[in-house]
């Protein structure tokens, strides 16, 4: 019996389905196979992975805003506003140089808003009860026993500046004078502005002389007299009288009899009728700082609701006091101990 033999596929090409070739269109590829380079991928398989892409070299930052609409523009805040390029003033030459907003001394109290019938600069005092007086100590000084213009710092309880005090007056009434020495201080705000002036004129402290006692003339603004502190005249205890701009007594300051000790030196603060509303301490500053300079701190107590000019004649009266007793001259041991020296 003859053996069939199947059709052979005419021409050089092998069946479909051989190796190397593509499957008819719509038939699935052969398993193991990739489609040929540039065939549509078949259904239902995903394509084979051509490789990966180089990473990016960076990607831009993202957006900080978003614009307005075109021909639009956003409003500040309410209340608030942009000043335009060059708008702040450079910061003016005084004794209280800012670096960035910021002086060196520390953080500045913000300032209030301004208070009807308040003198301007003023109205700090209407947020604090209590008030820290520190002396700035002065190297040269310590060093060399050359005698230099005193410099303060006035802080509140927080530790944030309120205002800053110097000084003024000439090398050669530091050095023959002393403690005694007539002055003019200038107290500055935040913004470097003079927001008091003190006046103490040249005067006797001691109780033998009781015709030309310590006196202190307190300006806000200055050149506007607000107060007076004045020596009263005691044998035994340092007393002044706190007076308005009219010479009228509103306080009365009385001191220890000894104004000299290892420890706090209190002052009180007391109304017409003798009632204590407050106190002036001298803190003590440590040996060391009290042996060989005569940077000195003080603490102010008194009511919040106090009038504002009374504040800053009590502010006024820290400094005469200060001067009068605990202000030394040259490096020496030349301190008052009470009101009979």
């Amino acid at each position: 019996m003859e053996e069939k033999v199947p059709p052979q596929p005419q021409g050089d090409y092998p069946p479909p389905g051989a190796q190397g070739y593509a499957p008819p269109p719509g038939a699935p590829p052969a398993v193991g196979y990739a489609p040929p380079p540039g065939a549509p991928p078949a259904v239902g398989y995903a394509p084979p992975p051509q490789g990966y892409a180089a990473p990016p070299q960076g990607y831009a930052p993202p957006p900080q805003g978003y614009a307005p609409p075109p021909g639009q523009a956003y409003a500040p805040p309410p209340g608030q506003g942009y000043a335009p390029p060059g708008a702040y003033a450079p910061p003016q030459v005084g004794y209280a140089p800012q670096v960035g907003g910021v002086p060196a001394g520390g953080q500045w109290m913000a300032a209030p808003a301004a208070i009807p019938g308040c003198p301007q600069g003023l109205e700090y005092l209407t947020q604090v009860n209590q008030l820290l007086i520190q002396q700035k100590v002065e190297l040269l000084e310590a060093f060399t026993g050359f005698e230099t213009a005193n410099k303060y710092q006035i802080k509140n309880t927080l530790g944030q500046n309120v205002y800053f005090a110097a000084e003024d007056s000439d090398c050669c009434t530091r050095q023959c004078c002393g403690p005694l020495r007539a002055f003019d201080m200038k107290i500055l705000d935040n913004n470097q502005q003079e927001v008091m002036h003190l006046e103490r004129p040249f005067r006797c402290a001691s109780c033998w002389t009781p015709c030309c006692l310590q006196e202190l003339v307190v300006s806000s603004p200055p050149g506007t007299v607000i107060g007076y502190v004045k020596q009263r005249w005691s044998p035994i205890y340092p007393i002044f009288d706190i007076e308005d701009g009219n010479g009228d007594l509103i306080l009365k300051i009385e001191g220890p009899c000894c104004a000299i000790g290892c420890g706090d030196v209190e002052f009180m603060v007391k109304s017409k009728d003798d009632t204590e509303i407050g106190k002036i301490s001298k803190q003590w500053s440590g040996l060391a700082k009290e042996m060989f300079t005569d940077a000195d701190n003080f603490g102010i107590q008194f009511p919040m609701d106090l009038d504002v000019k009374a504040k800053a004649c009590l502010v006024g009266a820290v400094f005469l006091i200060d001067f009068m007793f605990f202000e030394s001259t040259n490096n020496q041991n030349n301190q008052r101990t009470g009101v009979w020296q």
